[in-house]
C-alpha cells in the first residue's frame, strides 16, 4: 500500500493508493482513521490500522483523487536529517574519501514540499544541484538505541526524496556551510507516497535521476556505505528522533558537482525516482528577490 496526502498546501487530506490486478489503482480516503499522516498517527500504529481497514473494506473510495495536488506523504516533520557522501562514488566525484562514520547535517522542516511542486531557484544561485535520495520515515521514538536491530524497528517506511543543494553556499570558500546550501525554500521534495517498511526492501532499491529527460544518476540503495538501520542507530546517539521525522540517506554519483553536467537553470525539469517509491518531477523557476519595504514606519 502507498500512503499519500492530497490537496493544496496546508489542506492535504490523508489517502492510501492500492494497486489492483491488471495495473489499475484505487485511492481510498483515510479520514475515517486520521486527519493527517503525522508522527502521532505513525506512533499509534496507524499503518497497521490502514491495512486492517482495507482488509474489511472500511475506507471510502476517494473519487476526486486524480484531480488533487500530491503533497509530501508525511506532514511537516519535526526534523529532517541529511546524510552526506553515503555512496563511495559520490564521495569520489566530490573530491573526498568515503567517510568512516556517517556525515550528518540538518535541514529545516520548512524546506519540505510536494513531489510535483515547482522548485524555486534562489535569486542569485548559480550552482543549484539535484540529489535523488532514499528517505527514511521514523515511526517510533529513537534515542540512544542499543542496536541496529532496535533501529530497524523504528523505521515506519520509505519515500523518494530530492535534496536540492546550492553548492556555492554549501562548500568551503566565502563562508560556505552545509546548512546554508541545504536550507533553501522548496529544496526537499518528498513523495509521491510513503511505502511501509514491511512492504519493501529499503536495502535494494534502484535510484535514478534525469534533467530535461537526460539521464544523470543510476545506482541502488544496496550501494549505501551506511544502510538505513545503521543510520537510524547512529543518529539516535546524538539526537532524539521522533515519529514523523525524516532521514535522507545520501545521493549516488551523477550530480552537477561532478563537473560532468551543468547546474540547474530556470525552466529545467528535474525528475528523480526510487523504484517502488514513485517518481518526482520539478520544474525550476527563478525566485524573485524580496522587494524593498515601502511606506513610512509606524511610530
Amino acid at each position: 500500500m502507498k500512503i499519500m496526502r492530497l490537496g493544496e498546501p496546508g489542506r492535504e487530506q490523508p489517502a492510501v493508493l492500492v494497486d489492483a490486478a491488471g495495473g489499475a489503482s484505487r485511492c481510498f480516503s483515510l479520514l475515517p482513521l486520521t486527519n493527517d499522516i503525522d508522527g502521532r498517527f505513525l506512533a499509534a500504529g496507524g499503518l497497521a490500522k490502514v491495512r486492517e481497514a482495507l482488509a474489511i473494506g472500511a475506507l471510502p473510495l476517494l473519487e476526486e483523487a486524480a484531480g488533487l495536488r500530491v503533497g509530501p506523504p508525511v506532514a511537516r516533520p519535526g526534523t529532517v536529517v541529511g546524510i552526506g557522501m553515503n555512496y563511495a562514488a559520490h564521495a569520489a566525484e566530490s573530491g573526498a574519501e568515503p567517510p568512516t562514520i556517517p556525515v550528518v547535517f540538518l535541514k529545516p522542516s520548512n524546506t519540505v514540499t510536494g513531489p510535483y511542486d515547482p522548485a524555486p531557484l534562489p535569486p542569485r544561485s548559480t550552482r543549484y544541484d539535484w540529489e535523488v535520495e532514499l528517505g527514511i520515515v521514523i515511526g517510533r521514538e529513537a534515542s540512544y538505541l542499543d542496536s541496529v536491530g532496535d533501529a530497524a524497528a523504528c523505521i515506519a517506511g520509505y519515500v523518494t526524496a530530492n535534496d536540492l543543494s546550492e553548492r556555492e553556499y554549501q562548500l568551503p570558500g566565502a563562508a560556505g556551510q552545509w546548512t546554508k546550501g541545504k536550507s533553501l525554500p522548496g529544496s526537499t521534495p518528498l513523495g509521491p507516497w510513503l511505502v511501509p517498511a514491511q512492504d519493501i526492501d529499503g536495502g535494494a532499491l534502484p535510484l535514478r535521476s534525469w534533467v530535461n529527460g537526460e539521464p544523470r544518476q543510476d545506482s541502488s540503495s544496496s550501494e549505501l556505505i551506511f544502510d538505513a538501520p545503521t543510520l537510524v542507530h547512529h543518529c539516535s546517539q546524538y539526537m532524539r528522533l521522533e515519529p514523523g521525522d525524516v532521514i535522507l540517506t545520501g545521493t549516488p554519483q551523477g550530480v552537477a558537482l561532478s563537473g560532468r553536467f551543468p547546474y540547474l537553470q530556470p525552466g529545467d525539469v528535474v525528475e528523480v525516482e526510487v523504484e517502488g517509491l514513485g517518481r518526482q518531477r520539478q520544474e525550476l523557476f527563478r525566485a524573485p528577490a524580496a522587494a524593498a519595504a515601502s511606506g513610512t514606519p509606524r511610530a
